[in-house]
């Protein structure tokens, strides 16, 4: 009987060999994958993501230099609670002396602003005494002025805002307190529009007499209580872009 002949290999490419392309493919597909991640967009990232900022949600976001003292308020509010605690030092900074208007010195901004530490980040609140005739929801020169300074520092940052009008308890129809303190934060944001700041950043709201932040009972309680918040979100919403 004859000898069956040895069955010869095929030629082309070893099996072996194809096994190991498929290999070295998927690694290098997999490196690519991380060189294109670790590339991508640092502000698209930092947009995603408020905790990879370097100041939480606050970042400098307009063109040219920071002027030095808007970089150290923004260093400041970047942290609501030292935000408190350095309350007097942001004012300062914020409102130096020399850019008061010639009605209202450092006593009387004492008196009528303060800055508020927010479970959504900080408040810098502006008594109606600041920046509207009583009755009125136009807004005076001197708060053109006041909030000018606001505006600066707004205008480094891409922190979401919200401006909300408040009220006291007195007059025989407190209904009519909600569209007066809705139009009063109007008012205060057409003018930050004015000056080309972002409309998408900001909302509004307009509360009456719903949430004093002191008594009624006395003179100081209400005119503390008729005010403008103005809220810097140091807490972003997660997959804000700008």
């Amino acid at each position: 009987m004859a000898r069956e002949k040895k069955q010869e290999e095929p030629e082309g490419i070893p099996a072996w060999l194809v096994t190991f392309s498929d290999l070295v493919t998927l690694l290098l597909t997999f490196f690519v994958l991380i060189l294109s991640m670790s590339s991508m967009d640092k502000t698209m990232l930092t947009e995603f993501n408020p905790f990879e900022r370097g100041f939480g949600a606050i970042s400098y976001h307009g063109s040219g230099r920071v002027p030095q003292r808007i970089k150290l308020v923004l260093d400041l509010i970047s942290d609501p609670k030292s935000a408190f605690e350095q309350r007097d030092r942001i004012k300062d900074l914020l409102f130096p002396e020399d850019i008061l208007p010639p009605d209202i010195d450092m006593s009387t901004l004492d008196r009528n602003l303060r800055i508020l530490q927010k479970p959504e980040g900080v408040a810098i609140v502006l008594t109606n005494n600041l920046v509207f005739e009583p009755g009125s929801y136009t807004l005076t020169p001197s708060a053109k002025k006041l909030l000018s300074q606001i505006m600066l520092m707004l205008q480094y940052t891409s922190a979401d805002t919200n401006i909300s009008g408040h009220a006291d308890n007195t007059g025989t129809n407190t209904a009519a307190n909600y569209p007066l303190s809705g139009k009063r934060a109007m008012s205060v944001l057409e003018f930050f529009l004015a000056q080309g700041i972002e409309p998408e950043r900001f909302s509004v709201s307009g509360y009456g007499s719903d949430k004093p932040i002191e008594s009624n009972a006395t003179e100081y309680g209400r005119a503390q209580n008729r005010r403008v918040e103005i809220l810097i979100k140091t807490t972003q919403r997660l997959g804000r872009y700008i």
